[in-house]
């Protein structure tokens, strides 16, 4: 099929379509984080609900990804992607006017399902509509534009909250997301394959819906009910075997949803493998470090925004360049330096104590987010590269919803695992904090029950003054040391990621399977 270069005025527009859709998704998954304070005390939500409102989306942005990006392939990728981006300023502006947390847990619900069809239409219409050749650049172009405003995403956030007004965090994506509908309708020429006389694999995209709503319904689960619970075993058993019909079903299938010959590349494979440890890594240390800016140390929801912008100029900075080296010179080399690189930024961040606030942010936080964002900056674009380079150009909206599922499916997996965790190790750690607090069996109880509110535990009124001031300060140590324990095991998810790139990521791309035959 034709397609266009990057410097044409056809291939600015695709760009400007897809920045502007993904931006709406990205700036929504960030912003979020930093708002939670003000969602929980203006929506009264319990840690649990908070973690719902996070997750919903994922919910759904995670069960039906795969059949997003594959329906692109069939049916149309503009016409796909101009759905989701469609469904998803519905579900917004549902969001915006939420009156309580069910409210707003079921419209991110709907979120998730526009996010689905248009996450994966905004990388494949890049691949299948770009030069080959520009294609990294491209990629790279769109990993700077997307993550000014994903890392834009709690700046904003932050200030929004801070004024009272964090409904408009949804209400943004308004104008964000009519702009990109009036640019595809208008302007850009995507690409598309010739419509496919092939009947869509009706079984296989209800199996895998299943499958990872199962999964992710019970790796949600684990923070209200915890680990050893019959709830958690039924979701995570029945995802896992619905997981295996499905695989057995494409396997058998003439005309598979996804087929299994992708992951006979090791490149695909190992960058899919990748992603889920990298962004579960990534997902689980933003998210506590942004409660503990704001929960523990003292920083204004703004503040903690801002705290993010050296990663942001980085990426400015990088991210196009990696992508034009990763042109030149493979992907591979910039998948294990990068993932390491992230790796050791977050073990830098998971040492720092109770500060001062943000007074002592250039000495405490930043070395660590300088260190992370510089490992990021070199990752992300060649990783999409790498990923978006080892298919077919007809399969690229099948890959793309295979890389952006396993993306989903790691925050979720960061989110119900680290958030269980997160509690265990406080509550642990308040018991031996509290220990020698001279409080009556009945408020020790309460101070427990505090746990799953993690930073934000409220100290029992019946306590006099001193000991209210003792207590505070055990519940902000108890965070730390579950914050540290956190950010190491997200350190190590980002050089295990760094391990699997070098074992597995190769400069080479696939072959067609009429190449591959010939």
């Amino acid at each position: 099929m034709p397609t266009v270069s990057l410097g044409s005025s056809e291939g600015k527009w695709i760009m400007t379509s897809s920045i502007l859709a993904s931006a709406m998704a990205f700036i929504d998954g960030t912003a979020l984080n930093v708002i939670l304070p003000a969602l929980q005390q203006d929506l009264h939500a319990t840690s649990s609900g908070l973690f719902w409102i996070l997750n919903a989306y994922l919910l759904m942005l995670a069960a039906l990804i795969l059949i997003g990006g594959t329906l692109g392939d069939k049916l149309g990728r503009k016409k796909v992607f101009m759905a989701g981006i469609a469904l998803f300023i519905c579900g917004s502006v549902a969001c915006g006017f939420a009156a309580n947390v069910n409210m707003l847990v079921i419209f991110r619900l709907l979120q998730g399902i526009g996010g689905a069809f248009m996450i994966p239409g905004s990388l494949s219409v890049i691949s299948s509509s770009i030069h080959e050749k520009e294609r990294g650049r491209a990629i790279g172009t769109w990993s700077s534009f997307t993550t000014i405003v994903t890392l834009g995403g709690p700046l904003l956030g932050g200030a929004l909250a801070d004024a009272g007004l964090w409904r408009y965090i949804f209400f943004i994506n308004v104008p964000i997301g009519i702009a990109a509908l009036l640019v595809l309708w208008f302007k850009a020429k995507v690409t598309e394959e010739q419509p496919s006389a092939q009947p869509l694999d009706i079984a296989g995209s209800i199996l895998i819906a299943l499958s990872l709503a199962a999964l992710t319904l019970g790796f949600l689960r684990i923070p209200d009910i915890g680990f050893d619970h019959i709830q958690t075993y039924a979701a995570l058993g029945g995802g896992v075997l619905l997981l295996i019909a499905f695989i057995f079903l494409e396997y058998k299938s003439a005309h598979p949803m996804m087929p299994l010959t992708l992951f006979k590349n090791p490149t695909f494979s190992g960058a899919n493998l990748l992603t889920f440890f990298l962004y579960a890594g990534l997902g689980g240390g933003m998210l506590f470090l942004s409660l503990n800016l704001v929960q523990v140390q003292g920083y204004s929801q703004l503040q903690s925004g801002l705290t993010f912008l050296p990663f942001t100029i980085l990426m400015i900075l990088l991210a196009r360049f990696a992508g034009r080296l990763s042109d030149q010179h493979g992907p591979r080399l910039f998948l294990i330096f990068g993932p390491a690189t992230a790796g050791l930024g977050l073990l830098i961040l998971s040492f720092v104590k109770q500060t001062s606030g943000p007074a002592d942010y250039w000495t405490t936080f930043f070395p660590g987010i300088l260190v992370f964002g510089l490992g990021m900056s070199f990752t992300v674009s060649p990783l999409t590269t790498a990923v978006m380079g080892s298919v077919s150009e007809h399969l690229s909206g099948t890959a793309s919803g295979v890389n952006n599922a396993m993306t989903r499916v790691a925050n979720v997996f960061a989110n119900a695992i680290f958030g269980a965790l997160a509690v265990l190790f406080f509550s642990g750690e308040l018991k031996e904090q509290t220990r020698n607090i001279p409080v009556a069996p009945n408020v020790q109880t309460e101070m427990l029950q505090q746990a799953e509110n993690l930073g934000n535990a409220k100290v029992p009124q019946s306590v006099s003054t001193s000991q209210k001031k003792e207590i505070r300060t055990a519940y902000h140590e108890s965070f730390i040391h579950a914050y540290a324990i956190i950010m190491r095991i997200s350190a190590a998810l980002g050089l295990l990621g760094a391990l699997v790139a070098f074992l597995f990521i190769k400069n080479l791309k696939i072959k067609e399977p009429d190449e591959a035959a010939g």
